[in-house]
């Protein structure tokens, strides 16, 4: 588990002990008054079990729990106000329909759906106030009503940032995806026109030199090949509805340049490249987006760690991959990157990497070091 993926586990752990905790506290005064008053208001407390039950299954049957609590409180709020037993509204249930309604609100598809949820927990929370003690119906309704308006205030904002940053993560995936688009235009270009050139150079020598024209079939069947394939990968990554340099045939010396550009303007760059690695070793895509991963990483370096010293790049071969690895010592990245899952520059990276059918991982190393690693098969 990487180390984001951690942290993001344990907080909303200690969110859910929290939540249960502070239940728990609501549902001890609920039976605290149901043992002085007795009666019915035992049935209300049994509905914070309920409701606490409810909390602690959210996160599998959001709506299921959802509708339990709310139909349960309403129904018991209707029974205790046609019998005109004057009671309190139980604190535990209460508190866990306002958990379970931020839930549906941040959550649920679609939009109206959720509102549909978010009235309906109204009508309950209502429905307690007016029914469980009439002699003070307007307070407890008011009190109720605010409780509401802040649930519904944070579930909104909540979903809010939620749809913001799926559109964004949209908008990056679909500059990717038309960026690849332009990347499968210039590959097959290259590739058709090496075939017509050796296609036509065999018709040229093939009255003189008949012997010559077998292995300009050979080249041009491979050049043919490799054309489909580099075609199918990618036209892959334009089918799975998003995912993307425009520069096809990136090469060794461009990846060094790169390098040598980021240096002179920050931290020196010392940039390795390991035997059985040319320009002729990898297809042309997978060079386009160690390019494009070495790019970004570099940017996320000057952006997010300027003090750092210097910076280590390596690309590899280990038997059936290739791996890419970039590290920056003396300065640790912006710890934002680690807690909100990286930017939408490692959403984009991500997105290419995998398409190829390797992975990539963007975090701190075994040594602290920030590091970005992408893998990829080799051919």
């Amino acid at each position: 588990m990487g180390e984001s993926k951690r942290v993001v586990y344990w907080i909303r752990r200690l969110s859910d002990i929290a939540a249960i905790g502070w239940l728990a506290m609501m549902l001890l005064v609920d039976f605290v008054v149901a043992g002085t008053r007795g009666g019915l208001q035992w049935t209300v407390a049994i509905c914070g079990v309920a409701g606490i039950a409810a909390v602690i299954l959210r996160r599998r049957f959001r709506v299921e729990t959802f509708i339990a609590v709310a139909a349960l409180s309403f129904v018991v709020s209707l029974v205790i106000g046609l019998t005109g037993f004057v009671g309190v509204p139980g604190s535990a249930e209460t508190g866990a329909l306002i958990i379970l309604t931020i839930g549906v609100l941040r959550h649920v598809e679609p939009v109206k759906r959720a509102a549909v949820f978010g009235a309906a927990a109204l009508v309950a929370l209502m429905a307690e106030g007016i029914a469980r003690d009439p002699h003070n119906e307007l307070v407890f309704s008011f009190m109720l009503f605010t409780a509401w308006t802040m649930t519904a205030a944070v579930g909104g904002y909540l979903r809010f940032q939620q749809e913001r940053r799926k559109e964004a993560v949209h908008s990056v995936r679909r500059a990717e995806r038309l960026e690849l688009a332009r990347e499968l235009h210039d590959l097959v270009a290259h590739h058709i026109t090496g075939i017509v050139v050796q296609a036509q150079a065999a018709r040229t020598v093939a009255d003189m030199k008949p012997d010559a024209v077998l292995p300009a079939l050979d080249a041009i069947a491979t050049a043919g090949t490799e054309a489909l394939t580099s075609m199918r990968r990618l036209v892959t990554v334009l089918r799975t509805e998003d995912e993307a340099d425009r520069r096809p045939g990136t090469s060794l010396a461009d990846l060094r340049l790169l390098t040598e550009r980021f240096s002179a303007n920050g931290p020196r760059v010392a940039f390795e490249i390991g035997s059985g690695i040319d320009d002729r070793t990898l297809p042309p895509e997978v060079m386009t987006t160690i390019h494009r991963v070495l790019r970004e990483a570099l940017t996320n370096i000057r952006k997010h760690a300027p003090g750092a010293s210097w910076v280590e790049a390596e690309l590899r071969r280990f038997d059936q991959r290739v791996l890419l690895r970039i590290r920056n010592f003396g300065s640790a990245a912006d710890p934002r990157l680690s807690r909100l899952g990286g930017g939408f520059g490692l959403v984009g990276m991500a997105e290419r990497v995998e398409a190829l059918g390797g992975r990539l991982y963007a975090g701190p190393g075994s040594d602290g070091a920030w590091e970005v690693v992408a893998e990829f098969p080799a051919p």
